[in-house]
């Protein structure tokens, strides 16, 4: 074994009488059998089990969130409101799975890792490494509870626009080249896949999913699975949580249950088993962790039992009784996150997601988890809780034995034992490499959409002597064959397709950047009667919220355009053709403005540049719908949320799209 490691950390390393370079992570100065990097996992797992205090074992039962300091410099760590400091957490609480937040430039990241593993290594009586973990942070919405932007690594498309490629291949390599970045700067465990269906138009959190097909999203899935763990879980492999379990895409009204208000998970059409096919797929294939929703089931029955109405997290029949028992799943389950203890975070504070048990306290919570088959808490940090049941006498050290050995078992899988370190000089270098940027370029204008794309007047002149109106816009050229301007321009009759866009047309839009139209190889330019066409994007419409910590980062609520952006696209198109782009980070109701459009191009993440590739044919759009896009908000409100495609007289049913010729 070759260790090229800064002295204070090389010093852990020795070498047996037989040989071998091992960790000295007790100090003894001897290769105890967790420390023999030659033995198997799993006796390497029951060695140090049978050494660790009941301390270190509910230590390992907690996963709380943290952001790295931007100096990255250990203990400059912004301060969390209500919640104990990064060196308590480690050193007196002996928690060593955290959950990245804001993570700075890559060298300071990695050396911010480094001095947190060597932390660690001091505070464990056995050296128990850390494992960091973290949510998607490879696309473009960023929402601080459930996902973040690219910012040092390549920018890709959303799931949902991996889903609209639906090239299985395409999904191995994102995870292949977001493995490589996360590894780069110690980040060994992935928040995602996210494998609920987006069968609920209104809810929040389908922009991370796949889509509403079950087949697709369990393909897809695995792929995924293969891209990040590899054929097994080993030293270059980022460990996967899949979520959320059951399926959380069956939300009443689309509501999320990170709040109150949408904490019920309902099932009118009796499609659970729908919900639950990704799940048994990936669990054949082997996934590393499972997180079940925050969601309370209401109304449901499964083989003829009524299921109790509480969270998925609390709920016994659900994690032990369907996951454990009936799919036969033995690996980690770790809770959504913060379902025992409130949140506060910019002022704001959120409830404990316990519901159906609000009721209970703190401990009653715990040991609730703990029954019904969970072996971490995520966003919770309290193991003495842990600790007192087991010596009161309500769990039993052997219950916690067994989420000891499971979370055991993927440290020592991931090789976090026998070298937790990443090169600090190297993680600049690895992460946003030019390769892997340009492969997320490409998927993106591969996830494009075309929707519509109709016949326009070629080459169409516009009169610029004619009066502009007062909306600043002069009238259009009559379609009439040989039809003459003032100046004597001719208007074709020919018509074609707007899509792909010619080479010099001239474009008119106040949300692309011009530099990128230019370098599409098209002409900016600053006022429509000087345009061929506008291009338009627009964001899914929601409605604000900003009561509950979090709330404001959730699209949820209505899906039908305000008159403002509809008035404005339909006096666009009053003087030039409109290219509608819309970002789907969940479906919208695109009826009003649809009719106003030559052609509409949907996105789910992608940058000016990749949009404009899409739209020129420099790279092929080969979108195809995700999720049904629904005709109205009523149409919306009638249908049954765990029925996928359940809207009547949809505008576009899942599986469309167009190529361009």
């Amino acid at each position: 074994m070759s260790v090229n490691l800064s002295a204070g950390v090389a010093e852990e390393f020795l070498r047996s009488p037989e040989g071998v370079v091992f960790r000295d992570l007790n100090g003894n100065g001897t290769m105890e059998p967790y420390e023999d990097p030659r033995l198997p996992v799993t006796e390497r797992v029951e060695d140090l089990l049978g050494q660790l205090s009941l301390e270190e074992k509910a230590g390992l039962m907690f996963n709380t969130m943290v952001s790295v300091a931007e100096s990255g410099r250990l203990g400059d760590e912004v301060p969390r409101a209500g919640r104990a400091g990064l060196r308590e957490v480690v050193e007196t609480k002996l928690v060593n799975h955290l959950n990245f937040h804001f993570v700075p430039e890559p060298r300071l990241a990695a050396r911010w890792v480094n001095e947190l593993q060597r932390l660690a290594l001091a505070s464990s009586p056995h050296g128990i490494p850390v494992t960091l973990s973290t949510d998607p942070r490879h696309s473009f919405v960023e929402n601080w509870g459930a996902s973040f932007t690219a910012e040092y690594f390549s920018a890709w498309p959303e799931p949902l626009g991996l889903a609209a490629v639906r090239d299985e291949q395409l999904v191995r390599e994102f995870a292949s080249i977001a493995r490589a970045e996360y590894t780069a700067i110690g980040i060994r465990g992935a928040m995602h896949p996210t494998i609920d269906l987006a069968t609920e138009p209104r809810w929040a959190r389908q922009y991370s999913t796949f889509g509403q097909d079950a087949d697709l999203v369990a393909r897809l899935a695995s792929a995924y699975l293969d891209g990040f763990e590899g054929d097994h879980v080993g030293p270059e492999s980022v460990a996967c949580m899949a979520k959320h379990f059951p399926g959380g895409g069956p939300q009443r009204d689309g509501e999320d249950p990170h709040f109150p208000y949408g904490r019920e998970q309902v099932y009118p059409g009796g499609m659970f088993d729908y919900h639950l096919e990704p799940f048994r797929r990936i669990i054949a294939r082997g996934v590393s962790a499972i997180m079940p929703y925050y969601g309370m089931p209401v109304g449901l029955v499964i083989d003829g039992e009524p299921i109790e109405e509480v969270g998925f997290g609390y709920n016994r029949q659900i994690v032990t009784g369907l996951l454990r028992e009936k799919l036969g799943y033995d690996g980690v389950v770790c809770t959504d996150w913060s379902l025992v203890t409130e949140s506060r975070l910019h002022g704001k504070q959120l409830p404990p997601r316990a519901w159906g048990v609000e009721h209970l306290s703190v401990e009653e919570r715990v040991l609730k988890v703990i029954e019904a088959g969970c072996d971490q808490f995520g966003g919770e940090e309290c193991p003495e809780v842990v600790v007192d049941l087991v010596r009161g006498g309500q769990v039993s050290e052997e219950r916690i034995d067994a989420s000891a050995r499971r979370l055991l078992k993927v440290k020592f899988e991931l090789g976090l034992f026998d070298n937790p370190y990443v090169d600090e000089e190297a993680a600049e270098v690895r992460a946003g490499r030019p390769e892997y940027v340009e492969a997320g370029h490409r998927a993106q204008a591969r996830s494009v959409t075309v929707l519509k794309n109709e016949p326009v007047l070629k080459n169409e002149p516009v009169l610029k002597n004619e009066p502009v109106t007062a909306r600043g816009h002069a009238p259009k050229a009559s379609a009439g064959a040989g039809a003459t301007n003032d100046g004597g321009a001719v208007a074709a009759v020919e018509r074609s397709p707007l899509l792909p866009l010619r080479p010099g047309a001239r474009v008119y839009s106040e949300e692309l950047d011009p530099v990128a139209v230019a370098a599409a190889g098209l002409e900016p330019v600053a006022a429509v009667y000087d345009a061929e066409m506008a291009i338009v994007r627009v964001s899914a419409p929601f409605e604000f919220r900003d009561h509950y910590m979090l709330e404001s980062a959730f699209h949820a609520g209505s899906l039908e355009f305000d008159a403002t952006t509809v008035e404005k696209v339909r006096r666009l198109a009053e003087s030039v053709p409109v290219i509608l782009v819309p970002h789907l980070d969940r479906p919208a109701a695109l009826t009003p403005l649809e009719p106003h459009c030559a052609a509409v191009a949907a996105v789910y993440g992608a940058s000016d540049g990749a949009v404009l590739d899409a739209l020129t044919g420099t790279i092929a759009p080969e979108g195809r719908l995700p999720f049904q896009l629904p005709r109205s908000e009523a149409a919306v409100v009638a249908s049954r949320p765990d029925v996928p495609g359940d809207t009547e007289d949809a505008l576009y049913e899942c599986g469309f799209g167009l190529d361009l010729a």
